[in-house]
């Protein structure tokens, strides 16, 4: 009998912010995992890494700026950077976990690319804020080399990338014969690094992409049975931050697809989980996906916790 499949998808809340976070929040985040393995679930992790390609964007180009010969590096690499950065930590601390319960199974880190539309519409709309607070006149800078800037009140000006949907991962037949192989890979960090097709060439696109929507992705092209998205809270609510708040343990795939439009989930946050849980549940029979918090991600695996898309 084939093993169970699990994509989980880690929030950067389980990943901490500078290294020492990180470090710290591995040493909490590993276990869990690990516990998933323990049981026999054949898994594959995605993560976020939104605080550590920021870190690492305005670090290449702040060191730029002082440093004759140096250039500043495009965000794809810095995507990419970010995965190895993030894949380090979490592949080692989860491969010594999972030996200290006597369990001797490899843990890749693939790096992931995935494609993106050219003419999607978020191209046009970049809407995703990236990297430090900047000065007004450090803003202008970066609208005159043709990026995009915002105003953030009380904090400063920072820089805004377009966010398209994933495509394809151009990586998937890798990650599909590790877990074939029963080992845990760690892949799609930040939701891959968004690349655009020109004949053979992958070409970075100055982009991210929401590793929520790639994770339900990734749980579609390897067939997972559960798609076990962790965020900050322990459940999705209704009427979020008001007296009406109102916690959701089951939702099925019409429910969701309408508290979606009507604008039940805040588009930079829940509304992208959901609509991964949806497109996930959808596209095949006797699949699950789960929105909880990193301390409930157990339980809510048995049907104990957080909110159950089906």
């Amino acid at each position: 009998m084939s093993k169970k499949r699990l994509v989980l998808s880690l929030g950067h809340k389980d990943l901490g912010t500078n290294l020492p976070e990180q470090k710290a929040a591995v040493a909490k985040t590993a276990p869990i995992i690990a516990d998933f393995v323990e049981e026999g679930w054949q898994v594959a992790v995605t993560h976020s890494n939104a605080p550590q390609v920021g870190m690492i964007h305005g670090a290449l180009s702040e060191f730029a700026a002082h440093h004759e010969g140096y250039t500043p590096s495009p965000l794809s690499v810095c995507s990419a950077m970010s995965q190895g950065y993030i894949g380090y930590d979490l592949q080692n601390g989860l491969r010594s976990e999972l030996l200290s319960r006597g369990i001797y199974k490899c843990v890749s880190t693939i790096m992931t690319e995935v494609t993106v539309d050219p003419y999607d519409e978020a191209f046009y709309q970049p809407l995703k804020t990236i990297g430090r607070f900047m000065t007004k006149e450090e803003a202008e800078a970066e609208d005159a080399k043709g990026n995009h800037t915002v105003e953030i009140p009380g904090k400063g000006y920072q820089r805004i990338v377009p966010a398209p949907n994933p495509v394809a991962i151009v990586e998937i037949d890798a990650i599909k014969a590790l877990l074939d192989a029963d080992q845990v890979v760690i892949c799609c960090g930040g939701g891959g690094v968004p690349v655009l097709e020109q004949g053979t060439t992958l070409r970075g696109a100055s982009a991210v992409i929401e590793k929520d929507l790639t994770s339900g992705l990734l749980a579609r092209e390897v067939d997972a049975d559960v798609l076990l998205i962790l965020t900050a809270v322990d459940n999705v609510t209704l009427n979020f931050g008001t007296p009406a708040e109102e916690a959701i343990s089951e939702m099925s795939i019409d429910d969701a697809k309408a508290y979606m439009e009507a604008g039940q989930f805040e588009f930079k946050s829940m509304l992208p989980k959901v609509k991964a849980a949806v497109d996930f549940v959808s596209a095949g029979k006797n699949r699950a996906a789960i929105i909880t918090s990193l301390a409930k991600a157990g339980q809510a695996l048995r049907g104990k916790a957080g909110t159950r898309i089906s």
